[in-house]
């Protein structure tokens, strides 16, 4: 029997973006802890708005342009890791794509034999990604699906809501992760801004909350 090349390397991705795989994406919120503690997010339809803010004016947009350049192998994958670290918004951002990226590295080199330094979490998984053959958009919208997942689930256990309505919150954002991944794909350097500024400032008001679930 004959193995189709792009569904295995599509499995080997998905493996590495799934919960399943060691980076501890569960312990981090992304700010989102901060935000529903004031209130802000308080039900699947806020929840929904926020996760689609960040995805498409916030660091959702800028990780998916990183990734896909880190894909291509242009500019350096160091150029690119310095980059991503510049844009975090806080520490517990920043925090967040190092430890993240430092372990999905370290999993993935143990798991093919590599030697590649650990980077920021897009970066990482750019480089990575560059030997299974799949298109840049491809590789962006598994990558933000697996990014918008983490946060579903952060809202459902904090909020909390339920697993099917958390459920549909995600699939009612699969079309615009499709489109963010598309321009993704075509973007340069310059195309990376931010405007999600409720986001940030909630990241940044996590690092001293008095009691926190999450890591950011």
């Amino acid at each position: 029997m004959s193995i189709d090349p792009q569904a295995d390397a599509l499995l080997v991705l998905n493996q590495w973006l799934s919960p399943a795989f060691p980076v501890g994406g569960f312990a981090w919120s992304h700010g989102l802890e901060t935000a529903i503690a004031d209130g802000d997010i308080r039900d699947g339809a806020t929840l929904e708005d926020w996760i689609g803010a960040v995805l498409e004016r916030g660091s959702g947009r800028s990780d998916a342009i990183l990734l896909c350049h880190a894909l291509r192998g242009a500019p350096a994958a160091e150029e690119l890791d310095a980059l991503a670290g510049a844009l975090a918004a806080s520490h517990e951002r920043w925090s967040e794509t190092v430890e993240q990226g430092a372990a999905f590295t370290r999993t993935v080199n143990a798991l093919t034999g590599a030697a590649r330094p650990a980077r920021a979490l897009p970066v990482a998984v750019g480089e990575a990604a560059a030997g299974l053959g799949l298109g840049a958009g491809t590789v962006a919208a598994l990558y933000l699906q697996a990014f918008a997942g983490n946060l579903v689930s952060a809202g459902i256990r904090f909020i909390p809501l339920g697993q099917t309505e958390g459920q549909g919150v995600l699939s009612r954002l699969r079309p615009r992760i499709l489109m963010l991944a598309e321009e993704a794909a075509g973007a340069g350097l310059d195309g990376i801004g931010g405007a999600a500024f409720g986001a940030d400032l909630a990241a940044m008001r996590h690092e001293t909350q008095d009691v926190r679930l999450f890591r950011s």
